[in-house]
């Protein structure tokens, strides 16, 4: 599946959007991955594995489908030369990953292996 890339609207010589974008599309591929290994752990552990491998799918569609629109709203700020930060999006990310670690470590302390 091919994306085309937005052509960037600034003047940025160090492309700053570029490396976030570039950070978020990691961020979702590590989301990825700790679904995959989730998923390994669905045999053992049931339903609530499940939904740990459904958490972290969500998280990366998320950051998937709101990619574009931070591109362009990080463009746009170094273009105009004002720039606000994201925090909004990096606490939620961070919050849902220490919300999956608390869960996978929950899961492999107190669940019983069958």
């Amino acid at each position: 599946m091919a994306t085309s890339r937005p052509a960037a609207v600034h003047n940025d010589p160090g492309l700053q959007p570029e490396r976030t974008d570039l950070a978020w599309r990691r961020t979702s591929f590590t989301l990825i991955t700790a679904a995959c290994i989730f998923l390994r752990w669905v045999p053992h552990h049931g339903w609530f594995a499940g939904t740990l491998v459904g958490a972290s799918l969500m998280v990366a569609l998320g950051i998937a489908i709101t990619q574009r629109r931070r591109y362009h709203h990080h463009a746009s700020g170094i273009a105009g030369a004002v720039m606000v930060a994201n925090f909004r999006g990096a606490a939620a990310i961070a919050g849902s990953v220490v919300v999956l670690s608390v869960l996978g470590i929950y899961t492999v302390l107190f669940l019983p292996l069958p």
